[in-house]
């Protein structure tokens, strides 16, 4: 690992705030809704102009430039001569004090972050560099003092405040910021009030999305004229709310915090309004606030948003104490798992003896066990557990997060799983990003790594890089997946979510079915889907007896939860065509899955080293969207590869090194 490298300087910046029009943009209206502290007349007597600053990545493409704006802080996101995001205000608000207007720039401080670490995402490497800069304010009326303290990568720039406090004194801190979208952007993205973040994604023009639209992050755009992409999401939450994006109308989304948020259906049907409304009130934080990072990922190509590490880069890492080395500490495994639960197949404690015998059989590592472990008897529960383990197979048990509230329930849960000799817990339905929420998946995340349990979360809101800081949390829902029965165009959503979605992290779609769930996609796509859903812990949907019965096993088997590289080639299209290049170690897997209409794929093969490979290709059948083809060939780097692909179709090929 590279050593981190701090190059600090301080620079004064003798400037007092100066009397500068308000934005006029539609953020401002906002901003400006909210309550005025005090009125922009006498906040002006008291300030000068100030210079605008700007921070740029490494590379010197992406810039975050604040404006000189007295009446409101203000910032921009270009990409050389494109703007990604258009001049948006940021309002923070404490104790009904807009932090963000009326404000004194102290003093600036920039540094810069070279490092790289083990990571289980697009690539077994992340590499972190950035510019940095800490912007120190003080609120003119208030005279709160704080930091905005800015982050610039070559795929992204973030920023959050930090804002010092004491201990005994707990205040209300809300946000209102902005992202304004360039005009003819297209989106896609998901609301909030059906699903909370297990939705459908919506595809609009920016022009066509109406005020009091919700979407929970990602928002990923494409920018007019093919200039590239960007998504909008946060990293790092702890201690905070989960951040929400209202619509404005005029192209603008508004930062909301998870008590503005609307209330989702299965929140209220798990817990009811009266528990939304006491959560639907600003949380009160203790202490100094830190937001998390509001992060806009930027690229030329959905190759650079899929490869970004934007995200874990801005989370801290894991504490040696619990993960001696890390990422890479023994007990934090990679695996796919066996699920009963869509696919039907043998019941009771016989039943999950010959699922996890079926797992080994396949050269799965995990068997997930969904709530009926706990009709058992402790002895029960050992033998399916001691059995598992003979088989080479751990063994999850799901439970609802409603169990875990208290310490004490923690405790007991955890130590129970860890005398069994259980891997790991499946938690279950939180639907809310209130703080105290957030707070509970901090206190699982500890009392599980005391213990050596890894968790998968459901009914869960999107990762923000936290998986960085706490390793033993291998993947979490907030996707719609192959759970949904009612999900129909199913071909469209999975050429969606990679580069939506999966842009927050990895996602338990529990993916691979072969029954009618598959709906308007083959089966050489539902195969193809388990090498574009990679996850640390990748779940399978479909019964392992279908896998075993498959002429396409052998190939199934040896996909792998977790990659050394990725590439995402240039014919994808969100909601279109998604292919990827993945290489394990000497291997590659090429892994298409088409929307829904038909397409014939052309592939150079120059992702492939020298020399000759052997490819065993899953192919769609001609005739038949059940069948697969399995073609034998040898390929090199200089080949070019024809793919056909049926409407809803996929392609799986792999590419093992001759020797």
């Amino acid at each position: 690992m590279k050593a981190r490298t701090m190059q600090l300087r301080s620079v004064l910046v003798p400037l007092v705030l100066g009397a500068v029009a308000a934005v006029g943009l539609a953020q401002a209206s906002f901003a400006q809704a909210q309550p005025q502290s005090q009125p922009a007349k006498s906040r002006r007597s008291q300030r000068v102009h100030m210079q605008e600053v700007q921070v740029a990545s490494p590379d010197g493409k992406i810039k975050f430039t604040i404006l000189p704006n007295a009446e409101r802080l203000t910032f921009t996101v270009t990409m050389g001569n494109t703007v990604v995001i258009e001049p948006s205000s940021i309002a923070m608000k404490l104790d009904g004090y807009d932090l963000s207007s009326g404000v004194a720039f102290n003093n600036l401080e920039r540094y810069s972050i070279d490092e790289s670490y083990p990571w289980y995402g697009a690539h077994s490497t992340a590499v972190d560099r950035c510019n940095g800069a800490k912007l120190s304010l003080t609120h003119d009326l208030s005279l709160t003092l704080y930091t905005l303290e800015v982050r610039v990568f070559n795929d992204g720039v973030a920023y959050r405040h930090v804002i010092p406090g004491d201990e005994s004194t707990a205040r209300a801190p809300d946000e209102y910021s902005a992202f304004v979208i360039p005009d003819s952007s297209t989106l896609w993205y998901g609301g909030l009030a059906d699903g909370h973040y297990e939705t459908e994604f919506l595809k609009k023009n920016i022009s066509e999305v109406h005020a009091g639209e919700w979407a929970g992050p990602p928002l990923t755009f494409k920018l007019p004229l093919d200039a590239g992409y960007a998504s909008i999401t946060e990293a790092n939450l702890v201690n905070y709310s989960g951040m929400g994006l209202e619509a404005d109308g005029r192209r603008a989304w508004i930062t909301g915090l998870g008590h503005r948020q609307p209330l989702n259906w299965p929140f209220e049907l798990r817990y009811g309004r009266d528990e939304a409304k006491r959560l639907g009130k600003p949380a009160s934080i203790a202490g100094t606030i830190t937001t998390p990072w509001r992060v806009v990922m930027v690229g030329p190509s959905l190759n650079a948003l899929v490869n970004s590490a934007i995200l874990p880069n801005l989370c801290p890492p894991p504490d040696q104490n619990l993960f001696p080395e890390g990422i890479r500490t023994s007990w934090i495994r990679p695996g796919r798992a066996v699920w009963r639960y869509l696919d039907g197949g043998p019941e009771g404690i016989d039943g999950m003896k010959e699922f996890s015998r079926m797992a080994g059989q396949i050269g799965f590592e995990y068997n997930v066990i969904e709530g009926f472990w706990s009709k058992w008897t402790p002895e029960q529960r050992k033998e399916v557990v001691d059995y598992s383990r003979q088989q080479g197979v751990g063994v999850w048990f799901w439970k609802h997060s409603k169990d875990l509230r208290t310490p004490e329930a923690r405790e007991e849960f955890f130590k129970m799983l860890h005398d069994l000799g259980v891997t790991g817990a499946k938690i279950d339905f939180f639907d809310h990003e209130a703080k105290e929420v957030i707070d509970l998946y901090e206190a699982l995340l500890e009392k599980a790594a005391e213990y050596h349990i890894l968790v998968v979360f459901h009914g869960a809101n999107k990762p923000t890089g936290r998986q960085r800081t706490w390793p033993n949390e291998l993947v979490r829902e907030a996707i719609r997946g192959m759970e949904s029965s009612a999900l129909k165009e199913r071909a469209r959503h999975e050429t969606i979510l990679p580069f939506t979605r999966l842009l927050a992290g990895p996602a338990d779609y529990t993916a691979m079915l072969f029954n009618e769930r598959r709906r308007d996609t083959t089966v050489a796509h539902q195969i193809a889907s388990i090498a574009v859903f990679a996850a640390p812990l990748l779940t399978i949907a479909a019964n392992p007896q279908t896998i075993l019965n498959n002429p396409a096993a052998d190939v199934i088997r040896s996909v792998p939860p977790v990659w050394d590289e990725t590439i995402v080639l240039p014919e994808s299209s969100i909601g279109e065509l998604a292919a990827y290049a993945r290489r394990k170690g000497n291997t590659w897997f090429l892994a298409v899955m088409c929307g829904p209409q038909a397409k014939t794929l052309r592939v150079p093969l120059s992702f492939l080293d020298e020399g000759q490979y052997n490819a065993v290709s899953v192919r769609d059948s001609p005739a038949d969207d059940v069948k697969v083809e399995i073609e034998n060939t040898i390929h090199k780097r200089s080949d070019l590869l024809t793919i056909e692909l049926r409407a809803g179709g996929g392609f799986l090929g792999r590419f093992s090194k001759s020797q």
